[in-house]
């Protein structure tokens, strides 16, 4: 999860940054590496915002032939390949915040989300294109079959648990609420659900509780899967384990946040980004990311 290629210097160029305290971008950082790394995707096709601005209309694709579609399988492999390929890049944007911290300037919060949102949209374009390119897919006919299988979760829970794995990956950088979103729940009036504010002392408890619930289960399937005889440092196992592990520690992780605070990941997220400039704050989110870090590699968690 923390590979460390050359990081690109693009980030950096021809930008004028502010200075407030390294503990703010420490929080940020802290904060990004917990949603890229455990968290998972959102595709630029396949979330609310870009949705909305498709060039067809939902029933213009109606009109494609059964035979030029998609199955699930493909769905899932193309979702999969899409979360493997854009979880490294922004892995290495997380790692271009740190030099930028390290050469002692730190882009304010709201310029950060913009900053990695453009980033990681200019990354997914080129992304899904080869991806795309190599399934043999069309975007429209995609999108339709992604739409179709999700509005059966219960046929068809691996499209789903895919999609939604996608969605937040992209939910963690650009900050909207996107998971679960679908064509039909939108054209039916879905309403947002108002956000829980939290105080910085409750932000850092749930802080604490949600690194936690993703460490112990990450460590908990690593455990497993090396009891039953695989090698997590295969590639290919390594892989698969990402995919797995991933999903089911982020899962652990919100269930925990909902269960003992009665908060939603969408409010946790608000409140890091509302108080990642408070030093207290900031310290404890990149105490809890090293402390993660360090249990996982001793565990022989793939990183």
């Amino acid at each position: 999860f923390f590979f460390s290629p050359p990081p690109p210097a693009h980030l950096l160029d021809n930008k004028t940054f502010t200075m407030p305290s390294a503990s703010s971008t420490a929080a940020t950082v802290a904060a990004l590496a917990a949603g890229c790394s455990l968290l998972a995707y959102g595709a630029s096709r396949l979330t609310k915002s870009s949705s909305q601005q498709s060039k067809h209309d939902l029933t213009d694709l109606d009109e494609i032939d059964d035979e030029d579609c998609i199955t699930s399988d493909e769905v899932i492999a193309i979702f999969d390949k899409l979360f493997m390929t854009m979880q490294q890049v922004v892995m290495q944007l997380s790692q271009q915040v740190q030099q930028i911290q390290m050469s002692g300037q730190v882009i304010p919060e709201k310029q950060l989300r913009q900053l990695l949102k453009s980033e990681f949209d200019r990354a997914l374009t080129s992304c899904q294109a080869q991806v795309f390119e190599d399934n043999d897919v069309d975007a429209d006919c995609l999108e339709e079959a992604t739409w179709e299988f999700m509005e059966s979760p219960e046929e068809y829970p691996k499209v789903k648990r895919a999609v939604e794995r996608f969605q937040k990956l992209y939910e963690s950088i650009s900050g909207e609420d996107v998971v679960g979103w679908t064509p039909n729940k939108a054209n039916n009036g879905a309403t947002a659900v108002a956000k829980k504010d939290l105080s910085p002392e409750e932000l850092m408890m749930a802080a604490t509780i949600y690194f936690d619930a993703i460490t112990q289960v990450m460590v908990g399937i690593a455990t497993s899967w090396k009891a039953s005889g695989k090698d997590l440092t295969d590639p290919e196992v390594s892989k698969q384990f990402q995919l797995e592990a991933s999903t089911d520690a982020n899962e652990a992780g919100e269930e925990k946040l909902k269960s003992e605070l009665g908060i939603s990941m969408g409010d946790f997220r608000s409140a890091v980004d509302r108080h990642s400039r408070i030093p207290a704050v900031g310290q404890t989110l990149g105490m809890l990311q090293m402390k993660q870090q360090q249990e996982l590699m001793a565990a022989g968690v793939p990183m």
